[in-house]
């Protein structure tokens, strides 16, 4: 999932944006198998992006109302792209495979970044913090400690060991619902998706 939740405690946390499809971590991922690269997608192209143009390549950005999310455009727009160039081409993915890779990058961490600007100035927020796989990604954590220096955001980076696995969001969450003693009957029925 890529959201934007609002945190006033442990307990009381709001979604305020939310992917209508695909996350980000999913697009990276996605991105990468077009190319060829192995699973997960998304730190082999933050590696390789390193040494690549990030504005050689456009592709694809929404236009999503309000602070949610889409990133099957750009999944699309990729596929498309890297398609036509292949039919040229057919060596088009290894020549510029840096310069898609920092291309895709910096789309992805763009439209995160736009969302989440817009988020700030919405709420008055001034304290930023990220969580989960994307997390880990170089220019997204730069671009977040950039912007916040410019909005003087109070920004919150994971230590990078603390950004691969949902099982330990899913285990602080446990355990905040633990101390106020929130626990589901045996019999509740488990969903992908909150009501």
């Amino acid at each position: 999932h890529s959201q934007i939740v609002r945190v006033d405690s442990p307990e009381k946390m709001t979604v305020i944006g939310r992917t209508i499809d695909d996350a980000a971590g999913e697009a990276f991922d996605k991105a990468a198998k077009i190319m060829g690269l192995p699973y997960p997608g998304g730190p082999v192209i933050d590696k390789l992006a390193r040494s690549g143009n990030p504005w050689k390549f456009a592709f694809a950005k929404p236009k999503i109302p309000d602070l949610d999310y889409s990133f099957s455009g750009l999944k699309t727009s990729v596929l498309y792209f890297i398609r036509d160039q292949l039919k040229k081409d057919a060596q088009f993915v290894e020549k510029e495979k840096p310069h898609l890779c920092a291309s895709i990058q910096r789309t992805i961490v763009e439209i995160l970044m736009n969302k989440l600007t817009l988020a700030a100035k919405q709420t008055g927020i001034t304290e930023i913090a990220v969580a989960g796989g994307v997390a880990a990604n170089s220019q997204l954590r730069h671009a977040l400690v950039n912007e916040g220096k410019q909005q003087q955001w109070k920004v919150y980076l994971p230590e990078i060991n603390y950004t691969t696995d949902n099982a330990a969001m899913i285990a602080i969450s446990g355990y905040f619902k633990y101390l106020q003693q929130d626990f589901a009957p045996l019999n509740a029925a488990p969903y992908t998706r909150s009501p």
